[in-house]
């Protein structure tokens, strides 16, 4: 085990409650069933976390593993671990999957080239407001935050992957 994280399944509907543990004990090579809480923000669909340890890169697979299921509102992070980066993938109906590196203390780590990319393509300062809003992930950060918000509190139980 080199890598650990959480899986915070902000919000999803009950029917695909199954389909959500499938995929995280596909990745993982373990049974898994995770406890379920109803979401106060989204009366109807229900909300779940845990932690888990893998392999470095289990984070990318999970969001790999969650992200066509469009009605899931979900983060995943992965820390630092010995020669590899962290990771955050935030996911909504909405906007998507965000992808960010993140450094030891949760920071986003925005890559040289992505700022140069942005700097010469945006037309104003407006513009470039908003391109470096995306990059930093405020928009997920935004929609999210309420569902987070209704999860303060909630102990973590850790799962590990197999071999």
């Amino acid at each position: 085990m080199t890598a650990r994280g959480v899986l915070f399944v902000h919000s999803c509907p009950p029917a695909l409650r199954p389909h959500v543990e499938w995929a995280v004990a596909g990745v993982l090579a373990v049974p898994v069933e995770l406890e379920w809480e109803p979401q106060p923000v989204a009366p109807g669909f229900l909300r779940t976390q845990t932690g888990w340890r893998g392999a470095a890169g289990t984070a990318g697979r999970l969001a790999a593993a969650i992200r066509d299921w469009p009605l899931v509102r979900c983060e995943i992070t992965e820390e630092p671990s010995e020669g590899s980066d962290g990771e955050r993938y935030s996911m909504t109906p909405d906007l998507g999957v965000f992808r960010s590196a993140m450094s030891g203390n949760g920071d986003v780590l925005v890559q040289e080239d992505r700022l140069r990319s942005v700097m010469a393509t945006a037309e104003d300062l407006p513009s470039l407001r908003q391109a470096l809003d995306r990059l930093l992930g405020h928009p997920w950060d935004i929609e999210l935050e309420p569902y987070r918000l209704a999860g303060d509190g909630t102990p973590v139980r850790w799962l590990s992957s197999a071999g």
